[in-house]
């Protein structure tokens, strides 16, 4: 078991004690039940509020939480863990009115119309909220307006549950009972202050500034930061950071970038980009001494030459990014294990920093393997896609102490993956960074 796995579990276990924490708390004093399936539908309701409550915790970046996991796994937790919380939040209506019917009055309008609009505004919102994630490019919703309504909605939905849980009086009599389940509700929601009023605030007092920008192949931008300042960050390379262009700290317009500088050199940052959506197609308009503040370092995407008898990098398109930063690291503190780059591209215009690679070559014990999809008359090197019979074909497969990392679109991850599993790599050698997280 990978060491990522262990922690995985351990935080895994955790959480679960989180979400069962007011639910356990409720039950010291039960009321009087009154029929299997509707305390069952009760307990559901509950388990969703405090589920929903938690999703605050898991998403606000705090470095503490599920430390090692990989922030990447952390947000597909997040995605995975607010669909279950969707099908609670419809599970526990249906199953109490079918265990009791004669509870449809709480839907009716006509019987106490707020009651009525709260709770199927709840439903509504629980629908929207998970909709509107799964699915955000597909309805046009430009990153800053989702976050701002997934944000919104969110603490709706919270508040409002808590004050349905709280006026139904069903497990909440006593004040005693009813302060503690809404300090256990509210406390993750809590730390929305932290990461939306206090973190920025101290980002306030540590600014950067854009010193370059650097058009790359492939429709990549590069941007260069420098602080203003004494302040520094060290990070790994493989790591991210989020960052914020303009004059606050407080902008809704914050998104992740991959470093793709030297993790063995102090002062500038540089973060490279594909220009894919809204925000990455106005890169190439970001001029020098533009303001940024930066967050981080963040991911679990690291590279321990001292661990592996070599390391293999298979990237796809601007998946390379962060074996940028690994190389130019390994150059820089001159590692001499043997080094490989599947480098997966449709064309080889799109092959970006491809100059940069055959300089690297000249530096380090690398091999730069170029496969490109849709290949040019007169290409002579690998063609198709990284799957089994490419990696059987183009790597050695004499030693199973090599350490394999995986970057790019879902679809060829995905691939790589299983190849490298069909052809006896330990999944403890094998590490993945999916950057689709937002």
């Amino acid at each position: 078991m990978s060491p990522m796995t262990q922690q995985a579990l351990r935080w895994g276990s955790v959480y679960c004690v989180l979400a069962l924490l007011p639910m356990g708390w409720l039950l010291f004093s039960p009321p009087t039940a009154r029929s299997w399936a509707g305390e069952f539908s009760i307990m559901l309701g509950i388990l969703a509020l405090s589920v929903i409550s938690l999703q605050a915790l898991i998403s606000g970046r705090h470095r503490w939480f599920a430390h090692g996991v990989g922030f990447d796994n952390v947000l597909q937790f997040h995605r995975q863990i607010g669909i279950g919380a969707l099908c609670l939040v419809l599970a526990h209506p249906i199953i109490l009115l079918i265990a009791h019917p004669d509870l449809i009055h709480y839907l009716d309008p006509r019987d106490e119309t707020l009651r009525a609009l709260m709770l199927m505004a709840l439903i509504a919102a629980t629908l929207t909220l998970v909709i509107s994630s799964l699915w955000r490019t597909r309805f046009g919703l430009s990153y800053e307006w989702w976050r701002l309504i997934h944000g919104g909605l969110a603490l709706f939905i919270v508040a409002g549950g808590l004050g349905h849980a709280l006026m139904a009086q069903r497990y909440t009599q006593g004040a005693t009972t009813s302060l503690g389940f809404g300090l256990l509700i509210l406390l993750p929601i809590g730390l929305v202050v932290e990461t939306r009023l206090i973190r920025p605030w101290r980002m306030r007092k540590r600014p950067w500034r854009v010193v370059d920008n650097q058009l790359e192949h492939g429709e990549t931008s590069t941007l260069v930061l420098a602080p203003e300042g004494d302040h520094r960050f060290t990070f790994q390379p493989g790591q991210f950071f989020w960052i914020t262009l303009g004059d606050s700290p407080f902008s809704l317009q914050q998104h992740p970038f991959s470093l793709s500088s030297s993790a063995a050199q102090d002062g500038q940052l540089a973060f490279s980009a594909k220009q894919l959506g809204d925000f990455t197609r106005q890169l190439p308009k970001v001029s020098p001494n533009t303001r940024a503040f930066i967050e981080g370092p963040y991911g679990a995407f690291i590279a321990n030459p001292d661990n592996a008898s070599g390391i293999v990098m298979m990237a796809g398109g601007i998946g390379v990014t962060p074996f940028m930063s690994m190389l130019y690291t390994f150059r820089d503190r001159n590692v001499q294990i043997p080094l490989w780059l599947v480098y997966a591209n449709p064309t080889w215009q799109e092959a970006t920093f491809r100059e940069s690679l055959e300089a690297l070559e000249e530096q380090l014990n690398l091999t730069v393997i170029h496969v490109i999809s849709d290949p040019h008359d007169g290409w002579e090197g690998e063609t198709g896609y990284v799957d089994q019979a490419l990696i059987e074909r183009c790597l050695p497969q004499d030693d199973k102490q090599r350490d394999y990392f995986i970057c790019g679109p879902d679809p060829m991850m995905n691939a790589a993956e299983g190849a490298l599993i069909h052809l006896s790599i330990a999944p403890t050698r094998i590490f993945s960074d999916r950057f689709d997280i937002v």
